[in-house]
């Protein structure tokens, strides 16, 4: 069974960066699309980024194209998010997620995925 680390979240200031990582074990990645989703308070999880088992697809939600990037690492079984000029809106627990497909829908669906990490606090405040 698939199971999912994440690490990386701490305070960072408007315009700063973080890196998250997800480590995996009980599998490897081979097959898995992977994502990253997060959740503010009072909100719904929503999905920020997927990339396909094979790497050629990848998704971004809207609100942080242009700033984050997901990527995969089938060497080591890891799976990153960089996130770049973070915004106070950007706080959140965020969420590594793996489904057995192998896709990456353009909408990223929380159903769509079967395994998921504890989740890592991100804050981003002066």
């Amino acid at each position: 069974q698939l199971q999912l680390v994440e690490s990386g979240g701490g305070l960072v200031q408007p315009g700063g960066s973080l890196r998250l990582s997800c480590a995996t074990s009980g599998s490897t990645l081979d097959g898995y699309g992977i994502a990253w989703f997060r959740q503010a308070p009072g909100k719904e999880r929503e999905g920020v980024a997927c990339i396909s088992s094979s790497g050629a697809s990848t998704n971004y939600a809207d609100s942080v194209k242009g700033r984050f990037t997901i990527s995969r690492d089938t060497v080591k079984n890891m799976m990153y998010l960089q996130m770049n000029s973070l915004k106070p809106e950007d706080t959140a627990v965020y969420y590594c997620a793996a489904e057995h497909l192998g896709g990456c829908p353009p909408s990223i669906g929380v159903q769509t995925f079967d395994y998921w990490g504890q989740g890592t606090q991100g804050t981003v405040s002066s």
